[in-house]
């Protein structure tokens, strides 16, 4: 493996070789990250879905899919942590699970995160929507006090514009965080509910509507792009959208359009979005400078069954499962959302860039989305600070039709219960003897046995295969627990 110093020594000579100093050759950067969506829930992913998804489709053919896209947890707190920092979040405090609306800041102060490292090279940086990593809430005595600013958050992390809400939509505090400020006092109480529209009962703000949230966030990306249109100066949005993840919970305007029950409206509902926003950089005239990359957090929370006669979302839409004869949200995988599975952590992943990246192209090497913060440094020509990204591989060359410009070092996937696996190649071992999420059996972290699957015969995971290849099973567990210790997976 290469070391940290070498990694970033070559990252430098191929940044000074592209010749990139203008700040007029850089492109704007723009990520939406949709929350629990999985890839058989897209239709360019999966031609048997019911699920209308024409923007997210029109990606697909005006850019690249990347079919082996992988987040670094099979849960949502981790995964931001990783795509803003380039850095594996079981590195942090948090070893497994995630953090609640209440929670602290995640993210130390000194860490760079990639809006950090662009405001280095001259963009005007963004944010808009679901953050999850933590807050420095004010507090009066021991409750909260929602009438101040936080002290933390994404202005505290590069952002010079941010409009955010706490956590997922179904966790408390339901408010928006204006640059840090609430917009609005948190007066109401806001009951449970359950499956589709779940929720905590907790504070919320009169100007937070379940409902209206996709569309506030719409509203707000687009703003912020017409306003970033107008400068000289690039910029970098990320769009962190709340679905569809619980509540499930469309707008009347999508709802019973696609015949899978809210769930199925809601995925609409997500891709229409997208259409929106690209369509207001197309309004604005930025569409060709601009790199757009849509992925998701981790896999789809729908569950499968395989039984025809089983009552699923489509007749009862309290069912948290579909029929695979009606929908497959995480298409050919096993598994479901927090799962060590494939389904818990391979997602879409599509990149649009005018001029750079070839239409309806296809790259199937394995990616992580740790390596977001990497692909940006070497496009803007910045050094990284010497311990940022350690977990970051750039994607530049893919993203250009090229082979990879260095080597990238096994990717370490992550469940919601803290089990690990590697994968390399084409070969994934599972340092685990379950699920280490939500699918039977769960399993424990290190608990013995192992097991090994080869994908490239075995996208289903059906057949453990360690006892044939002991040797292949022995080196992948010396390279994961080499990544875990040494903090740093080059």
């Amino acid at each position: 493996m290469l070391s940290r110093v070498f990694y970033w020594g070559i990252v430098l000579q191929i940044l000074l070789s592209r010749q990139m100093f203008a700040t007029d050759s850089q492109p704007n950067i723009v990520i939406i990250l949709a929350d629990d969506m999985g890839s058989g829930d897209v239709h360019a992913l999966n031609s048997a879905s019911q699920i209308p998804t024409p923007h997210l489709d029109r990606l697909a053919s005006e850019g690249m899919t990347f079919t082996d896209a992988h987040t670094p947890s099979a849960v949502c707190t981790p995964t931001r942590y990783g795509l803003l920092t380039g850095r594996y979040c079981w590195r942090t405090r948090l070893k497994s699970g995630v953090q609640d609306g209440y929670g602290p800041p995640l993210i130390d102060r000194e860490r760079q995160t990639i809006a950090e490292l662009l405001k280095e090279a001259g963009y005007h940086t963004g944010i808009v929507g679901k953050w999850h990593l933590g807050l420095g809430f004010a507090k009066q005595g021991d409750e909260f006090d929602f009438s101040q600013p936080v002290d933390d958050g994404p202005h505290t992390h590069g952002f010079d514009f941010s409009c955010v809400i706490p956590a997922s939509l179904d966790f408390p505090p339901y408010l928006y965080l204006r640059n840090g400020k609430p917009t609005e006092y948190p007066s109401l109480t806001q009951a449970a509910m359950e499956f589709p529209r779940f929720l905590r009962q907790g504070e919320r703000s009169p100007d937070l509507d379940m409902v209206g949230v996709l569309d506030e966030l719409a509203s707000q990306a687009i703003v912020f792009i017409e306003q970033q249109a107008k400068s000289d100066d690039p910029f970098f949005l990320y769009v962190p959208l709340t679905a569809p993840h619980k509540p499930v919970w469309p707008h009347p305007r999508f709802v019973g359009k696609t015949n899978l029950g809210p769930y199925g409206d809601f995925v609409m509902q997500v891709d229409a979005t997208v259409g929106d926003i690209m369509f207001a950089m197309e309004d604005a005239g930025v569409a060709d400078e601009t790199l757009v990359i849509f992925t998701s957090d981790n896999g789809s929370f729908m569950y499968r069954t395989d039984d025809a006669d089983a009552v699923d979302h489509v007749s009862d839409p309290t069912q948290q499962r579909y029929t695979s004869a009606h929908h497959t949200a995480n298409g050919p995988y096993r598994g479901t959302k927090a799962d060590i599975w494939e389904a818990g952590h391979r997602v879409p992943f599509f990149a649009r860039w005018p001029g750079t990246i070839e239409p309806a192209s296809r790259c199937d090497l394995t990616i992580c989305l740790t390596d977001l913060f990497a692909t940006a440094a070497e496009i803007v020509n910045v050094t990284p600070e010497s311990d940022a990204g350690p977990d970051s591989f750039s994607i530049l060359s893919l993203l250009e039709g090229a082979d990879r410009s260095s080597p990238r070092a096994p990717v370490i996937h992550h469940s919601g219960n803290g089990m690990f696996a590697i994968r390399d190649g084409q070969w994934k071992l599972v340092l685990g003897n379950g699920s280490g999420g939500r699918q039977a059996p769960r399993g424990e972290p290190f608990k013995r046995p192992f097991q090994l699957f080869d994908l490239s015969s075995d996208l289903g995971e059906h057949t453990d295969v360690i006892a044939q290849h002991p040797d292949i099973a022995a080196r992948l567990e010396q390279q994961c627990e080499r990544i875990r210790d040494s903090g740093t997976s080059r």
